[in-house]
Parts: C-alpha cells; sequence; structure tokens
C-alpha cells in the first residue's frame, strides 16, 4: 500500500513539473453541454459516454484510485477502490459519516488519480450526491463486499457521481490524452 501511495506521489509530482507535450488528443463535447448543470438526476446523462467508459476502464485495471478533496484550505487525500457506473454516470461510494463526505458537501470539487505500469490518470469534476435508493443500490450491488459497511436504505450512505469532468491519461513516455465528460 506505501508503494502505490508512494508511486502515485511520485507520478503527480513528475506531472506538476512536466512541461506540456504537443502530443495531446482531445475528446470533448461542445461547449453547450460542457457547463450543463443537471436539473435532476433521472435528466442528467453524460454528454459523452465513450470518453467516460474509457477512464472507468483505465481506473478499474488500475484497482486502487485515490481521491483528493479540500479541507478547508488543505488539501486531502485518501484512497477508494469502488467505481462503477450507472444510468450513464460514474459514481464513488462512501459514508456520510467520513471526512470525504463532509468535505464534498462543503466543497463538491474533486480530483482522483490512478497509476501504474508508467501511466497514470487524472480526472477533475465535480461530485453530485445522488440520494436516490436505485443508485445506492446498483453501487453496492456491483461491489457487494462493501455490503457489510453500507447498506443502501440507510442514512450513512452516499454515492456521488462525476459532472463536468476532464480527464488526463499520461505517462513517463511523455504521452497525453485529455477527455471530458
Amino acid at each position: 500500500m506505501k508503494h502505490l501511495l508512494f508511486s502515485a506521489l511520485i507520478a503527480i509530482a513528475f506531472m506538476a513539473c512536466s512541461p506540456q507535450t504537443p502530443n495531446t488528443e482531445e475528446q470533448s463535447v461542445p461547449a453547450t453541454e460542457q457547463n450543463a448543470t443537471p436539473k435532476n438526476h433521472a435528466e442528467y446523462t453524460s454528454p459523452n459516454t465513450a470518453a467516460q467508459q474509457e477512464v472507468f476502464d483505465f481506473i478499474q485495471k488500475k484497482g486502487v484510485f485515490y481521491i483528493a478533496t479540500m479541507d478547508g484550505d488543505q488539501p486531502r487525500v485518501r484512497p477508494f477502490g469502488a467505481l462503477h457506473i450507472f444510468e450513464g454516470k460514474m459514481y464513488i461510494i462512501t459514508g456520510h459519516v467520513k471526512r470525504v463526505a463532509k468535505q464534498l458537501a462543503s466543497n463538491p470539487k474533486a480530483e482522483i488519480c490512478a497509476q501504474g505500469d508508467n501511466e497514470w490518470i487524472r480526472v477533475a469534476a465535480t461530485m453530485v450526491e445522488d440520494e436516490r435508493v436505485e443508485a445506492k443500490k446498483a453501487v453496492l450491488d456491483a461491489h457487494p463486499n462493501l455490503r457489510s459497511m453500507y447498506n443502501e436504505n440507510d442514512d450513512n450512505i452516499a454515492v456521488y457521481y462525476f459532472t463536468d469532468a476532464t480527464a488526463t491519461i499520461s505517462s513517463f513516455s511523455g504521452d497525453e490524452k485529455t477527455l471530458k465528460f
């Protein structure tokens, strides 16, 4: 676990110090959809599901990913492992009693990072809580090992989906790809 965290921190530091490469490939959505705010969970669908699926697959292959949130003016990073796509949206799961939920309630902007095999991904997004039992159940059904901690009918479970997301996939060879969903 320490090795994964150390590798992720090195990758983040490397990216911060690396100049932008001209090999940037970008898939984006029209400007009118990029800033669209969902009116309610039932109406919202990801404007670029192919990009979202590519991001999901990349992170799933890496296993553990790290989520960074803000605690006042202090960034906080912690490992996560559960990611799921439900109704065209990519979700994470946590508990309302955890600091990460309190931090997302205060500031819904977050970034996740996963690394392995000389490549890494960073996904910056706004996290939207979905309070519907159907969403909670879908995430728990995809990750039954979490049922020992969470139940879709209790007040503790919190599921969030990504919106206005920009993912950057980078490698030590200098390749970089940007995906928006």
